[in-house]
């Protein structure tokens, strides 16, 4: 057995972060308690990630941080499992490059 499980509760959804912030993309979970989301960054720049409860607050989130900002800095080829409010919105935005990312809600470690 596995001591990194995850189970999916939702759909996994996916867009491609550049240095332009495509629109953002809901994500959600098929319980109410689905509030944890397996984010894998399959590209090779870093993406930083622009969270939030609407798509036009996701999009605002979506900063390249220099000194401080709110975006989430996601390396790449990462596979993270964070904690957000359930059915949040997601895109991302890269210095440089393209990178897809893929978000699947859930719940697990």
């Amino acid at each position: 057995m596995s001591t990194n499980a995850f189970t999916p509760l939702g759909n996994t959804v996916t867009f491609t972060a550049s240095t332009t912030a495509p629109s953002a993309v809901q994500v959600s979970s098929t319980t109410l308690g689905g509030n944890q989301y397996r984010i894998l960054n399959a590209g090779s720049s870093t993406v930083f990630l622009g969270i939030g409860n609407t798509a036009a607050n996701a999009t605002a989130n979506a900063v390249i941080v220099s000194s401080t900002g709110s975006a989430y800095p996601l390396l790449p080829g990462t596979d993270e499992i964070l904690t957000f409010a359930p059915n949040w919105y997601f895109t991302g935005i890269t210095s440089n490059g393209a990178s897809q990312v893929f978000i699947t809600p859930g719940d697990g470690l």
